[in-house]
């Protein structure tokens, strides 16, 4: 069976204004996959998109209450993970700074192990005028193709890196 992301109560999907998941069979091992999660400074090896990641709260990888910072497509955001058991769930809040509307989102990320190696699920609910303006109006159905195309990038390095 797959896992899923546990909601908290107000990133609810049933409740969310924006909601995407993604999903896809790694022939790597779920340790991997991790190692390559929680090294967010150098997701940009991977998945080019990602290359203004900073850990403000000085671990060198992310953890339950990391601080981080991001500029994802412009907008930059501030991030702290709240669900972290390694090997198996990631999950960090997001603000967007200097956004007066309260917008925020939730992102999960579940890895779980198969006979193949795992699958690896993330989802992500976002709420809010900001999400609604840019995501939901200006380019809707950006954070299903984003996520699908880290999903992807995020296979293809833990494959070459088991293969090695």
């Amino acid at each position: 069976m797959i896992d899923k992301v546990i909601w908290p109560e107000r990133y609810d999907p049933k409740i969310s204004a924006i909601y995407a998941l993604n999903d896809i069979d790694v022939k790597a091992p779920p340790e991997v996959v991790w190692k390559l999660l929680v090294d967010a400074e150098r997701w940009s090896r991977y998945f080019p998109a990602e290359d203004q990641v900073k850990i403000l709260s000085g671990e060198s990888e992310l953890a339950l209450g990391t601080r981080y910072h991001r500029v994802t497509v412009g907008y930059p955001m501030s991030l702290v993970v709240t669900e972290c058991v390694p090997n198996r769930r990631l999950a960090w809040t997001t603000t967007v700074d200097g956004d007066e509307t309260g917008s925020s989102a939730y992102h999960g990320w579940v890895i779980t192990p198969t006979d193949d190696g795992c699958h690896v699920l993330t989802e992500e609910t976002q709420q809010g005028e900001f999400f609604l303006d840019v995501i939901g109006r200006q380019h809707p159905g950006a954070l299903y193709r984003y996520h699908q195309d880290w999903v992807e990038r995020l296979a293809r390095a833990a494959e070459a890196q088991a293969a090695t």
